[in-house]
């Protein structure tokens, strides 16, 4: 068996990652991880997926060269990997695809899910739409607040949502309402979790169906620039779009990785080893030991914990994690925006921040892959309220 291989399989990534939940729990997980090891490899479900990538999500997305803003800028090319062009305007709809066809052939009667900026939500409800399957989101109170047309197209694709006042009533606290979900209602339902974070199966999980980023940008930037990028740069809150750009180019040694978290919320950058939702990874801690309340201008990118392969990819050394602040990655938004014409989410506008940086420290043959997680539609009234009040 290749390290590779046992890696996968029992959840770890370096010391990062694993399954700390309850028995009755971990027998529901290791049936999920079972039935995912099982339909990975086989060409049917793999056909499926495809299918449902192409003529529903409408992949593949473009690679769009900057050149706007890489000519004001200097440096380094810009290209953008166009995720925010996705039905439903993000990447979710890529895991959310393959998870939901896995939980199709376990004949479950029920999906749960977790949303932070609610692009998670409503990918999972307008796949459940399709497939007429009931669902329920959680969702933080105060992103409900933040994100209330995201709300309204949950419910309008027929799902429940539920703010969840507990804690912080952010993405932490979501998370903890759909695994108590699961817990007790385990023989019908499946957790349709949105990122690279929680017990093992689901961090290789949405790897696995994310990794499709990559794998077309990968592609892409060959035949545009004959060459690999110097960098690649994606967000990270709990690492899905990030884990998903990077997947192709972690054996590429020439190729920077480079996540992007908030300052306000600097989980890799300033996290400890701890146990999280189930699972190991660098988290953001207080004086008592217990997860610290974080907070992001990007509902999407608050939560105090990250992907467990994100901590491995950090303490090994293989990518670098940045910080930028809220008021950058806001200046970014409006930057895209007007030299470009493309707005993109306050999430991926951290990214798109730290890649102008990045940009004008290398020489212009080089070449950078932002991925532009998703669109700012959601974020235009947040936005508008900000900026008024500077």
């Amino acid at each position: 068996m290749s390290s590779k291989q046992s890696v996968a399989e029992k959840g770890f990534f370096g010391e990062f990652g694993g399954s700390y939940v309850p028995d009755d729990l971990n027998k529901v997980l290791s049936y999920v991880a079972e039935k995912f090891e099982k339909y990975r490899n086989d060409p049917d479900f793999e056909q499926e997926f495809r299918y449902y990538l192409k003529e529903f999500v409408g992949r593949d997305n473009p690679l769009t060269f900057a050149g706007n803003l890489t000519e004001k800028i200097g440096g380094a090319k810009i290209y953008l990997k166009r995720e925010d062009l996705n039905h439903t305007g993000a990447h979710k709809i890529n895991n959310v695809i393959g998870q939901i066809l896995l939980a199709k052939r376990m004949g479950v009667k029920r999906i749960v899910a977790e949303t932070g900026a609610g692009q998670h939500g409503v990918a999972t409800a307008t796949a459940c739409a399709m497939f007429g399957i009931p669902c329920t989101v959680y969702m933080g109170k105060l992103d409900t607040k933040r994100q209330k047309l995201n709300v309204f197209r949950m419910e309008l694709l027929g799902a429940e949502v539920i703010p969840v006042e507990n804690g912080q009533g952010r993405l932490k606290d979501a998370v903890d309402e759909a695994l108590n979900d699961l817990v007790e209602n385990q023989e019908n339902t499946f957790y349709l979790l949105g990122s690279a974070v929680g017990p093992h199966p689901y961090p290789t999980m949405v790897k696995y169906f994310q990794a499709v980023i990559s794998q077309e940008s990968k592609r892409q930037i060959i035949e545009k620039e004959g060459k690999l990028p110097a960098a690649v740069v994606a967000c990270v809150g709990g690492g899905s779009n990030a884990i998903g750009a990077f997947a192709h180019y972690i054996e590429e040694n020439e190729v920077r990785l480079v996540g992007v978290e908030p300052t306000e919320a600097s989980t890799i950058t300033k996290g400890e080893p701890a146990v999280i939702h189930g699972f190991k990874c660098l988290t953001l801690l207080n004086e008592d030991g217990e997860p610290q309340p974080t907070y992001s201008i990007a509902a999407g990118l608050d939560y105090p914990g990250v992907g467990p392969e994100h901590s491995h990819l950090k303490t090994s050394g293989r990518a670098e994690y940045e910080t930028v602040t809220g008021d950058e990655a806001l200046e970014a938004f409006q930057e895209l925006s007007k030299v470009e014409g493309i707005i993109p989410a306050l999430e991926s506008s951290h990214a798109v921040a730290q890649a102008i940086k990045l940009a004008k420290s290398l020489p212009k043959e080089d070449s950078i892959i932002v991925n532009l997680s998703g669109r700012g539609d959601k974020d235009v009234d947040q936005v508008f309220e900000m900026i008024q009040k500077q």
